[in-house]
Parts: structure tokens; C-alpha cells; sequence
């Protein structure tokens, strides 16, 4: 049997500041380079990402894999043009020369779902139609998704199956991926297609309260698990969307698979129906930064650090991880012990490892992004190359560049300055500039939700916090243009769009 694989990922943030260009598919930092049929089996088997999963399955059965190729990008602002287009092209002259190696049997997929360009709002949307009309109507073809996808149609219609990641955070890219692969098994000997159901909910969901680890995400997904089983899904998925893209598709859906027709429509609506009902407890508080530094000062001194959520800034997310709202509030409420990870300034980076370890100098940190720098007195704690192998549950195994770094202190409080951005969400990034997560007093993370899987078990606390930033907790204040008629922008606000 000779199966295809390969790979997209990107979530864009249709407001952030920097749009994602083609260099940041071929090196992005925290996650594998663009990989090419040569590289992409030997380099994604031993990494967190969903294919790692696919590869094990497969191989686990004796499929020859024909790898095409496989590209990661970090969450920013629309793709352009360009890389779309270059990246597509390689996928699909991949798969062109691979159909020419003999018959194939099905094509594995690791897309992320959010992936937005001017050109092409549905973006994976547009590469399952070119994939398809390549591969004909009669091949399966099984995709592994973010749950932070915008689940659209045309990712149902042009693929055979779809399943996202369950857990967010993400602990579970590659049993996603494993899934994915054993579900195209199944679609292969069954020699037909399963039958397809696809909904859309009426709201936007807020990235802080689609956790599954708390409720009302937790008791969801608890509820998603109940329904498939008792009615005899072959596969229920379900995508919380991504509340940043301004395009019609914008926002949570599901797709249900089944034997029949009415399995899948019954199992779709059951869903539909939990989140439905649950609809008011979506709409979770969250604190200004000021308040959110006076809590975290007020909980301090318990067993583990407390954790400040950066949310609104958070790079997972389409910040770009240099904003300095939660860091002003730190020093000026005199946070002694707090560690911020991290500053993504690429030339604050570079004077202080002009300056050397143990120099004062002054620097503009950050603020690269929204033009709102903070002017700072530092001293040079410690220097890194910003290499470091990530250890969490959910990145374990992945390489991290983040370029020079630096640990810098202002007052009693330590920032972990970067040359590239990543999320806050391994404890190898404090680990690398000599700092043990578990023995601070106050963490700041830029990060929404991922921060929880590696930090929250050493944590006596929890704060959300909303400094400034592109990631806004609120989605219903951007300038939207594009989304359907009748979506709600907020959990229990009855006001729709057009």
C-alpha cells in the first residue's frame, strides 16, 4: 500500500502587524524547517507534530509512505501570495511524481485549518481543491487538524475525513496525526466513503475559554466523547475556531462521520446541541494588567510560582511577542521575583550581547510591533544562543531558535529577551537563560491557554491577564468586514453580523 503525506500549517490573525512571508515556512523557530521528500520522514518521526503520528501508524503496518512536502509557519498575519502559491506548488508537484512511482492508495495531510491569505481566505480549503482535482474523486484522503481550525465546506467536501487535535492545550498533535492515519486505513479497506455531516455554530467562542481543561471546553469534549460512542460515529470532530480571521467561515464547527447518513447528521446535531446549551459560560472574565499584577502580588508566596497570562499578546496566537503593557505594570507595582518570558527584540537582544554579561545599558524593549516601546535600565544577567531542546507534553522534542538571547533585569524584576518569537509554552525557554520555572515567585507567559500543559502543574495560581496586544480576549471589537450573516460575535450577546 502507498500512501502520501505531507503538510501546511499556519494560523493566521487577519489583524496582526506582520504578515507571514516565505522565509518563515523555511526557519521557523520553536518548530521543524520546511521539509522536502528527502528530509521529511527521518526529520518529523522523532518531533511532536501530528505527521510524527501518521509516520508511526503507517510504518507500525508495513504502508509505504511517499513523502511530498511539509511546512510550518508561526502564527502572524495573512500568508502572502507568494509563499501560498510556492508552497502549494510543492505539495502538488510532490504528489505528481509520487503518482508517478506507481498506483497510490490515499494522501495524509497535516494542516493546521486557519491558514488565510488575501487571495485565498480558506486557504486549505483551496489546496484540498487543487489536490483533489489532481487525485480525482475516488481516492481517500485524511486530514489531521489544529481544533483551532475554521472548519469550512469545502475541507470537508474535498477530503474523506477530518480530525482535529482533542485536547487544547495541544498535548496531543501526534495522536491526532495517528488517527488520521489509522482512520484513512479504515477508509481504504472499506472501499467506500463514509458518510458526512457538517455544521457551524452561531457565536464565537473566545480563545481563553477554549480550553479543555476546564469548563465549559471540558465538558464539551466530555459530551463529544458520549456521543460518539453511543451513536456509533466513526469519527466526531470538532474545531472551536479561530475568532481572528475575518472571513465567512470564521469560528467553531464540527463534522461527523458515519456508516449512514443519519448516524452522522444525529451525531452532528448532538454536538451542536451541547455547545448550544453551555453558550452562556463561554463568556469568562478576564482582568486589566494592572489588576491582574495586584492579584498575582496578592497570591504570591504559596507552592509554585503564580502565572500571569499574557494573553493578549500571546505568539501562538498572531502577536508578535514584544509588547510591553504587562511588563510596565510589573515594574511599576515593584513585582520582585517575576520572571517575563519573553521580549521578542531582535536588537535589544544584540546590544546586550554587544554589552556582555554583567553590563547596565539602557534599551528600548520592545514595542517593535505597536510602536509603543518601553525605555529601561537592564543588567545583563546571563547570554544564550537561544537554542534549546523543548521538554513540556506538548513540544517535547522539538528544536527551538530563537537567535541571541538574553536574561536582563530591571529592578526585581527579570525579562528573557529573544531574537524570534515563540509562545510561552515549555519550561525549557526559562531553563536555557539558568532559570528554574518552579522556584520563581510570579511567571509572566506570553501565552493564552498552551502555557497550562508544562507550567500549570508547578503553579500554586492562575491569572489571565489583558495587556495590550493583537490577540485581543474580545474578538467583537475588531473591524471584521467579512463574516457571514447571522454570526454573534460574543458568547450570549444576541446582536449578529450583516
Amino acid at each position: 500500500m502507498r500512501i502520501a503525506i505531507a503538510g501546511m500549517f499556519h494560523e493566521t490573525h487577519s489583524f496582526a502587524p506582520r504578515t507571514t512571508e516565505w522565509p518563515e515556512f523555511v526557519d521557523p523557530s520553536g518548530w521543524p524547517r520546511l521539509q522536502r521528500p528527502a528530509t521529511l520522514i527521518e526529520e518529523l518521526r522523532h518531533t511532536a507534530v501530528p505527521s510524527a503520528g501518521a509516520i508511526k501508524v503507517a510504518e507500525d503496518v508495513g504502508v509505504t509512505l511517499l513523502p511530498l512536502s511539509w511546512a510550518f509557519a508561526n502564527p502572524a498575519g495573512p500568508v502572502s501570495a507568494e509563499a501560498f502559491e510556492r508552497l502549494s506548488a510543492l505539495i502538488l508537484a510532490d504528489l505528481q511524481a509520487a503518482m508517478e512511482g506507481g498506483r497510490l492508495d490515499g494522501v495524509y495531510l497535516d494542516l493546521h485549518g486557519a491558514m488565510l491569505t488575501l487571495h485565498h481566505p480558506d486557504a486549505e480549503g483551496e489546496l484540498l481543491r487543487r489536490l483533489r482535482a489532481i487525485v480525482g474523486p475516488d481516492l481517500p484522503i485524511a486530514v489531521s487538524l489544529d481544533p483551532h481550525c475554521n472548519l469550512t465546506l469545502a475541507m470537508v467536501k474535498h477530503s474523506d475525513l477530518v480530525t482535529p487535535f482533542r485536547a487544547y492545550p495541544h498535548v496531543d498533535m501526534k495522536e491526532a496525526g495517528a488517527r488520521a492515519m489509522q482512520l484513512l486505513l479504515s477508509r481504504i479497506a472499506r472501499g467506500a466513503p463514509f458518510a458526512k455531516a457538517y455544521r457551524q455554530l452561531d457565536f464565537l467562542i473566545p480563545l481563553t475559554s477554549q480550553c479543555t481543561l476546564v469548563p465549559p471546553m471540558s465538558e464539551v469534549m466530555a459530551a463529544r466523547q458520549t456521543i460518539s460512542a453511543k451513536l456509533g460515529a466513526t469519527e466526531l470532530a470538532l474545531c472551536f475556531g479561530f475568532p481572528y480571521a475575518d472571513f465567512a467561515d470564521c469560528g467553531c464547527a464540527l463534522a461527523a462521520y458515519g456508516v449512514t447518513q443519519d448516524a452522522a447528521d444525529a451525531a452532528a446535531d448532538a454536538l451542536l446541541r451541547e455547545l448550544k446549551l453551555r453558550e452562556v459560560d463561554f463568556a469568562q472574565p478576564i482582568l486589566p494588567a494592572d489588576q491582574a499584577v495586584a492579584e498575582a502580588l496578592r497570591r504570591a508566596g504559596g507552592a509554585g510560582p503564580v502565572l500571569i497570562a499574557d494573553t493578549q499578546d500571546n505568539p501562538g496566537g498572531g502577536g508578535h511577542g514584544d509588547t510591553t503593557g504587562l511588563l510596565k505594570e510589573l515594574i511599576a507595582q515593584r513585582a520582585e521575583g517575576a520572571v517575563l518570558g519573553l521580549i521578542n527584540d531582535a536588537e535589544s537582544a544584540a546590544a546586550c550581547h554587544a554589552a556582555g554579561e554583567g553590563a547596565t545599558l539602557s534599551l528600548s524593549l520592545g514595542g517593535k510591533s505597536d510602536g509603543v516601546p518601553l525605555s529601561v535600565e537592564a543588567r545583563v544577567l546571563k547570554l544564550t544562543d537561544g537554542r534549546f531542546m523543548c521538554t513540556g507534553p506538548m513540544v517535547g522534542g522539538n528544536w527551538c531558535d530563537l537567535g541571541p538571547s538574553a536574561l536582563i533585569g530591571i529592578g526585581g524584576v527579570a525579562v528573557i529577551v529573544t531574537s524570534r518569537k515563540t509562545q510561552a509554552y515549555d519550561q525549557a525557554l526559562f531553563r536555557h537563560v539558568g532559570i528554574e520555572p518552579a522556584s520563581q515567585r510570579i511567571l509572566a507567559l506570553k501565552s493564552s491557554v498552551h502555557f497550562r500543559a508544562d507550567f500549570q502543574p508547578i503553579s500554586s495560581a492562575v491569572v489571565i491577564a489583558a495587556a495590550p496586544g493583537p490577540v485581543v480576549a474580545d474578538p467583537a471589537v475588531l473591524p471584521f468586514r467579512h463574516l457571514r450573516p447571522g454570526l454573534r460575535l460574543r458568547p450570549g450577546d444576541n446582536r449578529r453580523t450583516g
